[in-house]
Parts: C-alpha cells; sequence; structure tokens
C-alpha cells in the first residue's frame, strides 16, 4: 500500500536517502548536521516536503515552497524542487502522485502558479514533468549560483 503524506521528523533518514540519488555528488550530510535543517523545512510554515512510503520505506519526494506575493492580488506562489524517486520504483506513478499531492496544496492556498526546474535535459525526464502538468515554453527559466 502506498501512502503520500507530508513528511514528519522522522522521516528524514529516508529522505536523505532518496537525495542521494537526486545529487549523488554532493558531500554526504550527516544527521546531525542535517537535522536542523530538516527541523526548519518542517516547521516553517512556508515549505512542506511530501514522501511517498511503500512497504515502510519512502520511495518517492518532493518539497512545496508557498511563497507569499504582493503581485497577482496578493495570491502566493509555489515553488517545487527536489523531484525524486528511487530507482526500483521509477515508472510506477509514484513520482507524478508526490507531485500531484503538492499541487494540490498549492491549489488550496490560491497560489497562482507553481514553478518547477529541473536542471535534466533527458527528454524523458522533460516528458515526465509535461505529464504531470507543468509547461516546458510557458516562461524563461534564469539561475545564477553562488561562486
Amino acid at each position: 500500500m502506498t501512502d503520500i503524506r507530508p513528511a514528519t521528523p522522522d522521516d528524514l533518514p529516508g529522505v536523505m536517502a532518496l537525495y542521494r540519488q537526486l545529487n549523488p555528488d554532493d558531500p554526504v550530510l550527516n544527521l546531525t548536521a542535517a537535522e536542523p535543517v530538516w527541523s526548519a523545512l518542517l516547521s516553517s510554515g512556508f515549505t512542506t516536503p511530501f514522501v511517498a512510503e511503500v512497504g515502510g520505506r519512502l520511495v518517492s519526494s518532493c518539497t512545496l515552497a508557498i511563497v507569499p506575493n504582493l503581485s497577482r492580488g496578493a495570491r502566493a506562489y509555489g515553488v517545487i524542487e527536489n523531484v525524486v524517486t528511487d530507482i526500483d520504483h521509477r515508472r510506477t506513478g509514484l513520482g507524478r502522485a508526490v507531485l500531484q499531492v503538492a499541487l494540490d496544496k498549492a491549489w488550496k492556498a490560491d497560489c497562482y502558479k507553481v514553478l518547477l526546474a529541473t536542471g535534466s535535459r533527458r527528454e524523458s525526464t522533460l516528458r515526465f514533468y509535461e505529464g504531470a502538468g507543468f509547461q516546458r515554453d510557458a516562461k524563461t527559466y534564469f539561475e545564477v549560483r553562488r561562486p
């Protein structure tokens, strides 16, 4: 049975294991260093990590940030980041299901739009996001990273 829900404090190790698949070249973050960040994510009121659990194991996740906004009639917008599904559970609908739960929360919060960016150039990844309702050519996205 699949359970898709907002993450809890106890989900940190499972989410970190998923993130190892998302960004395998990142330095390994130990639980002690991760716990205050995880606590801030869970309690900020602006961010909600979602997880899909199958048989007691976290197999998919994404994080939704709802950003207050003064334009668009003071309607917030959403940003989805860190979308990942365990390699053994891809192409099963779990990634799309987790995204849908995040989108449902954004629409209930009256967000006027939800943004999602990917660094992937793989056509299969881009089609996955399009299949979840995101438009590839809706806006131009720019990024700058700290030098």
